[in-house]
């Protein structure tokens, strides 16, 4: 008899490991490390998103300039948590809370991912503004 899979992983390390992206992702953004964001990113991603009636539609690395100037965690105060994970092969979709960013601004965020030669690189962040005033 042949061994029971053939698959590399599991599905708890899946999780562990598109989870250990997206923490990277937020601790980039939380403490504007553009170096962490680039790890977390794939080069061609784009983010996609209104608050306040403007538009946030740009390739990531125009995020990662703003990220620099004003970190999500500026006020101390920041948090974020991964509400789910869905992932079947080489692709998956986290969604995330962010609350207190700039002091009180929240959003739900949406990121799609892609396994490439076996490493996980969000593609994309689509997000909600749901609370508190945008600063200025």
């Amino acid at each position: 008899m042949g061994p029971a899979s053939t698959l590399s992983t599991s599905q708890v390390e899946e999780f562990d490991e598109i989870s250990r992206v997206i923490k990277t992702l937020l601790e980039g953004e939380a403490s504007g490390d553009v170096a962490k964001l680039k790890s977390a990113f794939h080069p061609d991603a784009r983010m996609f998103g209104q608050a306040e009636g403007q538009r946030y539609d740009l390739p990531i690395g125009e995020y990662f300039d703003l990220a620099a100037t004003a970190p999500g965690n500026s006020a101390g105060n920041y948090r974020a948590r991964v509400l789910s994970i869905q992932q079947t092969g080489d692709a998956a979709i986290v969604t995330a809370v962010e609350e207190n960013c700039w002091g009180s601004v929240a959003f739900i965020d949406y990121f799609s991912l892609s396994r490439f030669a076996g490493e996980w690189k969000v593609v994309n962040k689509t997000f909600a503004h749901t609370g508190g005033k945008m600063p200025s």
